[in-house]
């Protein structure tokens, strides 16, 4: 039987773990006095400021999905408000009415593919940026290929990133990514399937049920 793969450290239900990636955690003093919301587009931002500042609890955050939302209610977070679009652009443009002429707080990566921080700006939210997480590739020679047959989840861009730097496509495998923003960094030459939600344990049953199709 076809194994699933995560292209993390993550621990999930019905997948193993291909850690390509990992997430390094930024030391820095952020002044959290005055702000109306906190943005949050992923669950490491939220683990990012709970280690800068417990403060942040007290502020209302605002999250792009299910399971940012989860983490955020896990930590005993003021959660808000839940986009529902898990597209960065998408989530900007809800999150515009309630937050013009406001200040706020955008808890995000080093690297970004959406314009939401453009968009919320050009809509007169008062924005602030602060980097408090980066994700790095991992060292090739610790981590094993994938066998053949596998079903392979890239869950980001920078998934795609580290695990062609570590491996080559084997014909075999199956790619399953999880949303358009994510596949338009996939190699031209490689086929994939696309997940209808854009989040990891929806990716891991569409990949159950592929990998039942091709039994």
């Amino acid at each position: 039987m076809s194994k699933i793969f995560v292209l993390s450290d993550r621990k999930f239900k019905e997948a193993l773990n291909l850690p390509v990636i990992k997430f390094k955690y930024l030391k820095k003093d952020i002044d959290l006095s005055g702000y109306d919301a906190l943005i949050f587009t992923s669950k490491n931002g939220v683990e990012a400021i709970d280690r800068i500042d417990k403060k942040w609890k007290s502020i209302p955050s605002f999250s792009i999905g299910k399971g940012t939302s989860k983490e955020i209610l896990k930590k005993g977070g003021n959660l808000i408000f839940t986009a529902a679009s898990s597209y960065g652009d998408d989530f900007a443009k809800e999150i515009v009415p309630l937050l013009k002429d406001k200040k706020a707080l955008f808890l995000r990566a080093k690297k970004v593919t959406s314009k939401l921080n453009e968009i919320l700006k050009q809509n007169g939210v008062d924005l602030k940026e602060e980097i408090v997480y980066e994700t790095v590739c991992n060292e090739c020679e610790n981590i094993l290929p994938p066998p053949k047959d596998s079903i392979i989840i890239f869950s980001s861009p920078s998934t795609i990133e580290c695990f062609f730097r570590c491996f080559s496509w084997d014909k075999s495998y199956k790619a399953v990514v999880i949303g358009k923003k994510t596949a338009s960094f996939m190699p031209k030459n490689i086929k994939y399937f696309l997940s209808k939600e854009q989040n990891i344990p929806s990716c891991i049953e569409f990949a159950g049920k592929l990998r039942k199709k091709l039994l």
